[in-house]
C-alpha cells in the first residue's frame, strides 16, 4: 500500500476520541503504510477549546512512542508510526512556532490556517455568519493572503486543508484561479507539498479540500501531495482514500510524499 495518513487527532485536543495507539491500530487494519499523529499545537496566545495544552506536550510525544511500540507487535515490519504536529500559522506567532519545531524530533509539521485574525477562526461554526457579514470575496482574499504568508515562511513540511475557508459552503463567484494561482506559485517557490484532505466530503461544503481546479493547477506545476483523513476518531483513518487517490490521478498529480525526521521522499503514484 502506498498511502499514509499523517493528519490525525486524539483526545488531547479535546474534540477527538481515541489515543494514538487506537489510530495506529486502525491504520494497520486499513492497510496503510504509515500512520502519523498531528494534534493541534499548544499556544500561549491562541486560546480556544480544541488544542492541547502546553503541559500535555510531553504526554503527547510519549503517547505516539507508545503507539509505535504497541503496533510493532501486530503490524508488518515496514509499517511506521510518525510524530507530527498541526501548527496554526498566524502572523506574529513565528517565534513560538520555531520553539515548538525545536522541541522534539518531529517527522513532519503541518501548517494550517484556521485563524484569519486572532478573533476569527474561519472553521468555527459559531462564527460562520461572519463570512457573509464580511463578504465572501473579502473573506476568501484575507484567508488566502494568510495562506501565502504561511507558505513563504517555509516553516512547514505539509500544508493543511488548503481551502478550509469553504467549509460552510461559502464560495465566491467567478474564476477561482485568482485565488489559487498565487498559492500554487508560492508552493512551487517554497518546494512544499500539500494535502488532499478527505474530511471536506463530510462537511457542509461536501467537497474535498482543496477544490479540483486547485488540484489540476498543482498537477500542472508538478507538486507532490499527501492524502489525509483529518481523523477525529479511529474509524475515520484512511476514510475515502481510494476516492482521493483517483481524483489525484485525474488531476495530473504524480507523486506522494513521505516524511522522516523532516526529510521528504517521493513515491510515484502507481
Amino acid at each position: 500500500m502506498q498511502l499514509t495518513d499523517y493528519h490525525t487527532h486524539n483526545t488531547l485536543c479535546h474534540h477527538a476520541e481515541g489515543t494514538p495507539t487506537d489510530y495506529a491500530l486502525a491504520a494497520v487494519e486499513r492497510g496503510l503504510a504509515e500512520y502519523g499523529a498531528s494534534d493541534h499545537n499548544p499556544s500561549p496566545t491562541i486560546h480556544d477549546d480544541w488544542r492541547m495544552e502546553m503541559d500535555k506536550l510531553d504526554l503527547y510525544i510519549e503517547s505516539v512512542r507508545a503507539a509505535a511500540d504497541a503496533v510493532a507487535k501486530v503490524a508488518p515490519a515496514e509499517f511506521k508510526v510518525k510524530l507530527g504536529m498541526e501548527c496554526d500559522f498566524l502572523v506574529g506567532e513565528e517565534p513560538w512556532l520555531d520553539q515548538l519545531a525545536a522541541y522534539a524530533d518531529w517527522d513532519y509539521l503541518i501548517g494550517s490556517v484556521h485563524y484569519i485574525d486572532r478573533e476569527w477562526a474561519i472553521d468555527d461554526p459559531r462564527l460562520a455568519s461572519r463570512i457573509s457579514a464580511n463578504g465572501t470575496e473579502e473573506t476568501w482574499q484575507r484567508y488566502w493572503d494568510c495562506y501565502v504568508a504561511m507558505i513563504r515562511s517555509k516553516r512547514f513540511d505539509i500544508l493543511g486543508h488548503p481551502d478550509l475557508v469553504k467549509k460552510f459552503g461559502d464560495v465566491p463567484g467567478g474564476d477561482l484561479d485568482r485565488f489559487f494561482v498565487p498559492v500554487i506559485e508560492a508552493m512551487v517557490e517554497a518546494d512544499v507539498c500539500f494535502e488532499i484532505n478527505t474530511a471536506g466530503w463530510h462537511k457542509e461544503c461536501a467537497e474535498q479540500y482543496p477544490h479540483q481546479r486547485f488540484l489540476e493547477l498543482a498537477g500542472e506545476a508538478g507538486l507532490p501531495i499527501v492524502i489525509s483523513s483529518d481523523a477525529h476518531a479511529p474509524s475515520e483513518i484512511g476514510r475515502d482514500f481510494e476516492r482521493a487517490l483517483e481524483l489525484a490521478k485525474r488531476s495530473g498529480i504524480r507523486h506522494l510524499a513521505r516524511f522522516t525526521k523532516r526529510e521528504r521522499s517521493l513515491i510515484e503514484i502507481a
